[in-house]
């Protein structure tokens, strides 16, 4: 794979359901619940989701990359800077790690399994 392409994002919010009210109502996304703490998104451009948290929000935002090695792009990561802040974990439809960059922006890449 010759570049790393982003594939997902990934919010917080405080409220699924008045946040897939908001969303579906104001821009037409449309929304598939995976659970009572996540639903996922389609019809916004790129894909994403939304996670249930009881926490304040403060940067609610998760960029997700995609790659077709996932044990080598986080070696890639480490090798460059990066620090793995979540190391690879399985979820529905694929497995991920999320890292820092050298500046301290958290994203996540993941892959199919």
């Amino acid at each position: 794979m010759k570049t790393t392409p982003i594939n997902y994002i990934e919010l917080k919010s405080t409220d699924l359901k008045a946040t897939k009210t908001f969303y579906s109502h104001a821009f037409g996304w449309s929304f598939t619940d995976y659970g009572d703490g996540y639903t996922a998104f389609t019809d916004s451009g790129v894909e994403g989701g939304f996670e249930l948290t009881k926490e304040s929000i403060v940067n609610g935002a998760l960029i997700v990359l995609h790659h077709n090695d996932l044990k080598a792009i986080k070696e890639k990561v480490i090798d460059l800077g990066g620090t793995i802040s979540l190391d690879i974990f399985s979820f529905p439809g694929g497995q991920r790690f999320h890292f820092l960059d050298t500046s301290g922006n958290e994203l996540a890449i993941w892959c199919e399994e």
